[in-house]
């Protein structure tokens, strides 16, 4: 099974994990991250004859656990689903009236609820980021939208050259129609398409990274299921290109890069000798810190996710380790307009108890009501009656990270009440619907006569602003050598699903960084 997680590799084709950067070592560049940005800047510099050191914060999910399996089933949440937490933080917290979460040993699990002042932040943790927790929706935005997106970035070339290649790499594709118009698995998104059509919102098929003829022999019982077993908050043991069978193959095979897991950055400062001194704790499985290290880089490249990047500067800045950035730093941050909701189906409407964990589809109310609404999947394993969807809306709010000398962290100025324009878009859509259709809103899934998940975001973007915090191309003012390569750089909303647009941003700025840098 461990082999098959990682799409069949032998041993020595998979990045190194087995020994960790030493004390005082030296490298020619260091990732700290190995999400979609990371991996992308790590495989391209190594191409380029670059050797490389990647740290990475959570662990290498290479092994499986006691139950045979690598991941942790998403309805019976163990140690394994969540980072650091005694119990658990799902994001659906009730159903039919009572709450979901239960008591989990702590220890260095997949998923991070971390957090802030106003909302909850979802991130994946260990080799492969987010890649390992998402849902696999592919999404490019639409051209029309994409000045919104990145307004300093030329369109021609992203949708050109580096969309294109995104996809290609991340192994994205679109569901069959024919199957998903026959199989059981989506008959809930079936129910969706319908709902939507007969209110006359567009229903478009969503690319997704999952292999799906893995699923269709899942849906005929030749294989072990995985989406069908309702696997997607805590990983996914056998379908899913997550980038364990993507990026991170391919890092492998150039055998210049070696991956830390269980490593956390806490300093980057100038090296009196020239490029950088890396400072970091290597953790055990219960969080403990077992050393701290310092290494020399020459180059260092943050990819830590929109939240780990941001935080590190900020802090940096603040404490005078790196106090030339500029006061960009921490700012821009946004949700992508995430919120949640379901609704109540009449009995004729039956979704299927068995249901496909990975998203195929989605309402497309954007240029009229500036949401785009996932159907997405209740896999509880009975039939519940019920639609349940993750809108993306269009909204300006936007917040900043800053230090908080006397707490000794990073704080976020994100309120809750801000969500109420997301959840007003969203409301263009589902109020139409459950008025034709003559439904109403759930109020048992995100706490007691709660309709809207409306505290938390799956797509944190910003905080380090392409061409603001940073130059056009990732390039970090005031310390040559320093770069942002991940969602940091977007500001706070992409219109869709975000990975996809990190991934070609970051495609387009290592082919920059590598022509004119090194």
């Amino acid at each position: 099974m461990g082999a098959l997680a990682l799409g069949g590799l032998s041993s020595r084709a998979r990045a190194d994990t087995s020994t960790s950067i030493s004390d005082a070592a030296s490298v020619p560049a260091l990732v700290i991250g190995t999400g979609y940005g990371g991996c992308v800047t790590a495989l391209r510099l190594a191409q380029a004859g670059v050797d490389v050191h990647m740290i990475e914060m959570g662990m290498a999910w290479d092994t499986p656990g006691a139950d045979g399996k690598i991941f942790a089933n998403t309805t019976t949440p163990d140690q394994r689903s969540f980072w650091l937490r005694t119990r658990t933080k799902q994001p659906l917290s009730n159903f039919l009236g009572f709450p979901l979460d239960k008591d989990i040993p702590r220890y260095t699990g997949i998923l991070d609820a971390e957090e802030f002042s106003g909302i909850t932040v979802y991130q994946g943790r260990g080799v492969g980021g987010g890649s390992l927790v998402n849902g696999g929706m592919a999404v490019t935005p639409r051209r029309e939208y994409f000045g919104e997106v990145l307004p300093t970035v030329n369109p021609d070339e992203m949708f050109g050259t580096y969309y294109p290649r995104a996809n290609a790499e991340l192994g994205v594709s679109v569901i069959d129609p024919a199957w998903f118009d026959s199989t059981a698995c989506y008959q809930y998104a079936r129910v969706g398409r319908k709902h939507a059509q007969r209110s006359n919102f567009p229903f478009v098929y969503v690319p997704n990274v999952y292999d799906w003829n893995y699923m269709k022999q899942e849906a005929a019982g030749t294989v072990p299921k995985s989406a069908l077993a309702g696997e997607i908050l805590y990983g996914n043991n056998h379908g899913k290109k997550s980038l364990q069978k993507t990026y991170l193959p391919k890092i492998a095979a150039t055998g210049r890069v070696t991956i830390s897991p269980l490593h956390r950055v806490t300093s980057v400062v100038p090296a009196s000798g020239g490029g950088y001194t890396v400072t970091m704790e290597q953790l055990n499985t219960t969080g403990g810190v077992v050393t701290t290290k310092a290494v020399t880089a020459a180059r260092v490249f943050f990819a830590a996710g929109s939240v780990g990047t941001s935080k590190l500067l900020v802090k940096l800045k603040a404490t005078g380790a790196l106090p030339n950035l500029n006061n960009e730093i921490g700012k821009g941050w946004g949700d992508n307009g995430n919120v949640m909701c379901g609704r109540a189906n009449h009995m004729w409407d039956a979704t299927g108890a068995l249901q496909s964990s990975m998203p195929t589809a989605g309402i497309d109310n954007w240029a009229a009501g500036g949401a785009f609404a996932e159907v997405a999947p209740l896999p509880t394993g009975i039939e519940t009656y019920a639609s349940f969807y993750l809108s993306i809306t269009k909204t300006s709010q936007r917040a900043e990270f800053s230090w908080n000398a006397g707490a000794g962290r990073v704080d976020l100025s994100w309120q809750t009440a801000w969500k109420q324009t997301s959840i007003n878009a969203a409301k263009t859509i589902f109020d139409k619907i459950n008025a034709k259709e003559g439904t109403i809103y759930r109020t048992d899934l995100f706490g007691i006569y709660k309709i809207w998940g409306d505290h938390l975001t799956y797509h944190p973007l910003g905080g380090a602003i392409l061409n603001k915090a940073t130059d056009n191309y990732g390039r970090l003012h005031g310390y040559p050598g320093l770069y942002v390569m991940d969602g940091a750089l977007i500001p706070g909303n992409t219109t869709v699903n975000p990975f996809v647009t990190i991934t070609a941003l970051a495609e387009r700025n290592i082919e920059k960084i590598i022509a004119t840098d090194l």
